[in-house]
């Protein structure tokens, strides 16, 4: 069953054609990859499905429902929700505190975001800081803390908001090799324990292979290819496009 539609979808900045006719389906409660070289119109996607750019054509759903003329608080609050290249952390705050804050997008009504955090909230805020291994650091200054924990730090973030759909922006970009077998077996844990379904755009082909269901290759703003690992790396149009490049 699909929670994710995309009919269609084009989007131009300038004469430019970021996205062109792009149809894709994100499978609910699955992993799928999206690959491409630079520039090939992926990071524009994500943020049309997470409502930063008005699409200016085409169709995107969201469990039925029709997200493309929405803002990104009225997608967040139901449940898809995205990181980034760069991580969006606070680095004067410690690990806790960040965790904390990233909990308004739940609070709906304008006091309650003036209320103190609950008990309940610290320690599902030091639990999920446990499961991504940053619970001895939960009182760092999250500045101090190297690229790849505060991805790490990021990714808790975002379960705060205990998402439906988590989409992330090329998540071992920049992390030192020895962190990635750790950030790869908990994003596979959040899709199995919690139920999170992984939509990830990545460039190690290695961590895109092993992980994904479906995966989809963009080039040139354009739905290249689409199928499984093993259909991706034999189709010839990708290994011209993309693959033979690495």
């Amino acid at each position: 069953m699909s929670i994710i539609d995309v009919s269609s979808v084009s989007k131009s900045y300038g004469g430019v054609k970021a996205n062109s006719d792009i149809s894709i389906t994100v499978e609910k409660g699955g992993i799928t990859g999206l690959i491409g070289p630079n520039g090939s119109g992926k990071t524009t996607l994500f943020n049309s499905i997470v409502g930063y750019h008005p699409i200016d054509s085409g169709s995107i759903k969201f469990e039925g429902q029709e997200i493309s003329r929405m803002q990104v608080p009225e997608i967040a609050r139901l449940g898809l929700l995205r990181t980034f290249q760069q991580t969006r952390i606070y680095g004067e705050m410690n690990c806790v505190e960040n965790m904390l804050i990233s909990l308004p997008h739940r609070k709906m009504t304008f006091w309650e975001n003036f209320q103190p955090n609950s008990k309940q909230d610290h320690e599902k805020a030091e639990r999920l800081l446990e499961f991504v291994g940053l619970y001895e650091k939960r009182f760092l200054r999250s500045g101090s803390l190297s690229f790849g924990q505060q991805k790490l730090l990021e990714f808790a973030m975002a379960l705060m908001n205990e998402p439906t759909v988590l989409l992330l922006d090329e998540p071992t970009a920049g992390i030192n090799p020895t962190l990635i077998n750790g950030l790869i077996e908990r994003l596979k844990r959040a899709n199995s324990e919690f139920g999170i379904t992984l939509f990830i755009i990545e460039h190690n082909m290695r961590v895109i292979m092993n992980m994904a269901d479906q995966i989809y290759c963009l080039a040139h703003g354009e739905l290249l290819a689409a199928g499984s690992a093993d259909e991706i790396q034999n189709d010839q149009s990708v290994i011209d496009a993309y693959l033979g490049a690495h």
